[in-house]
């Protein structure tokens, strides 16, 4: 029997309209991120279908007994605009409770762009080209910061907010976005973080944002409120010495922190019902002298750390089940001057470097073990500090620290890099980093 209900649209929207059938106790649901246009329908074990119209939480009509086995799928992906949504913690077997943490993660090419100032306390904000890849600026041509020194900024998966930490205020801005020009807007007051904030993360659900605070040596937690935020309980959690950059696996199971000083990346498991972190009993793994950067292979088999004092990349096996990180055989891998920001492409077949000394963006290909083969090097411009790739994977931007600039590239089907007409664009002083929706 085929039911059709709809999602209602908000962060905790609840299926409307959905009869319970089945004669088991546990429901499966959880939560759609980044839904843009219309047409998503999805699957439970191939007898039920779902159709979505927004973001938000949903619970399957049908009860499933201790022990089924259960395979969420998408049945048809959206249209108007175009997208790709992607199942995740889909699959599985039911043990005695009912599930509320599969992820249904819808993407398509990039609309804006958004670049932290740290010199000018500001946020320039652009519209990409779907075309071309080139940045045009929106409306206004940056925002002011209700902190100082802008570090780092993220874009929540359902592209409605941006948070950006203030290293030099301790505490963070959030901007509400225009989903149709890519306009900021102050939103609410500051929250305060920990000490010199200098990286700031969203899980996958939309649910909880976390920030590295590198001077005082802690992760701060916060839920998510229509982007308000509140500390957890616990807040801040020690990290290592000096934690400079954050990933969470795309499953929302595992926090990841690179600490700058302590050669290491510490491991939290996130609990899904609260956002509370748990620090993994073994972890912190060693890396390369002064890890800046970490990125999570969007397919869950690989980390990759960005050894900025070192020149390295260092690679891992990474366990989906446990988190756990384990050196891929050859690494860490040589790479230029001191690279200072690494990314993954959305296929997972790329790894990108900004070597911030060498003034350039390398790209590597991922074989089938993790290793990490040169494919070519690219100009950029002064002390690349910080990138980000487009979540269709066509492009590719580095945020020039010493050049007020970002450049902007075309990821080939060999992932070499060709230099986007009108590249690179200007920026205010001193980018640090940039963040795509």
């Amino acid at each position: 029997m085929k039911i059709l209900a709809v999602i209602m649209v908000g962060a905790a929207g609840l299926l409307s309209g959905c009869p319970i059938i089945g004669g088991g106790a546990y429901t499966v649901g959880g939560t759609v991120t980044g839904l843009r246009g219309s047409g998503l329908v999805l699957e439970l074990n191939g007898s039920e279908d779902v159709s979505f119209s927004g973001n938000g939480g949903f619970v399957f009509g049908t009860r499933l007994g201790h022990g089924a086995a259960f395979t969420v799928a998408v049945k048809s992906q959206p249209v108007n605009p175009s997208q790709t949504c992607a199942v995740r913690n889909g699959a599985g077997t039911v043990n005695r409770i009912s599930l509320s943490n599969v992820i249904i993660a819808c993407s398509g090419t990039g609309s804006f762009a958004y670049v932290a100032n740290q010199l000018s306390n500001s946020v320039s904000a652009y519209v990409i080209d779907s075309a071309s890849g080139a940045l045009a600026t929106s409306s206004a041509s940056q925002y002011a910061t209700n902190g100082t020194a802008p570090a780092a900024l993220t874009i929540d998966p359902n592209g409605q907010f941006l948070y950006v930490a203030n290293s030099g205020s301790n505490n963070l801005s959030t901007f509400s976005i225009d989903n149709l020009t890519g306009n900021l807007t102050l939103f609410g007051f500051s929250t305060a973080t920990g000490s010199g904030p200098a990286a700031v993360a969203v899980d996958p659900t939309d649910h909880y944002l976390y920030v590295a605070n590198q001077q005082s040596n802690t992760v701060s937690a916060y839920a998510i409120s229509n982007g308000s935020l509140t500390a957890l309980s616990g807040s801040p959690y020690a990290a290592g010495l000096a934690p400079v950059s954050l990933a969470i696996d795309a499953n929302g199971n595992f926090l990841f922190v690179t600490n700058f000083g302590g050669n290491s990346v510490s491991l939290f498991l996130i609990d899904p019902a609260s956002g509370m972190l748990s620090a993994v009993a073994a972890a912190p793994v060693g890396t390369g002298a002064g890890p800046q950067s970490i990125a999570i292979d969007p397919t869950e088999a690989y980390a990759f750390v960005a050894d900025q004092a070192s020149n390295g990349v260092s690679a891992y096996a990474l366990n989906s089940s446990t988190g756990a990180l384990t050196p891929v055989p050859g690494s860490p891998f040589a790479v230029a001057s001191n690279p200072q920001s690494i990314v993954v492409d959305p296929a997972g077949r790329y790894v990108f470097a900004a070597n911030s000394a060498a003034n350039q963006v390398a790209t590597y290909s991922v074989t089938a073990s993790g290793a990490l083969n040169l494919v070519s090097t690219t100009a950029a411009g002064l002390l690349p500090s910080a990138m980000a790739v487009d979540p269709s994977g066509q492009f590719l931007y580095a945020a020039n620290f010493d050049s007020n600039t970002v450049s902007a590239y075309t990821v080939s089907a060999t992932g070499a890099l060709v230099s986007v007409p009108g590249s690179p664009f200007p920026t205010f002083l001193q980018p640090s980093s940039i963040a795509i929706y």
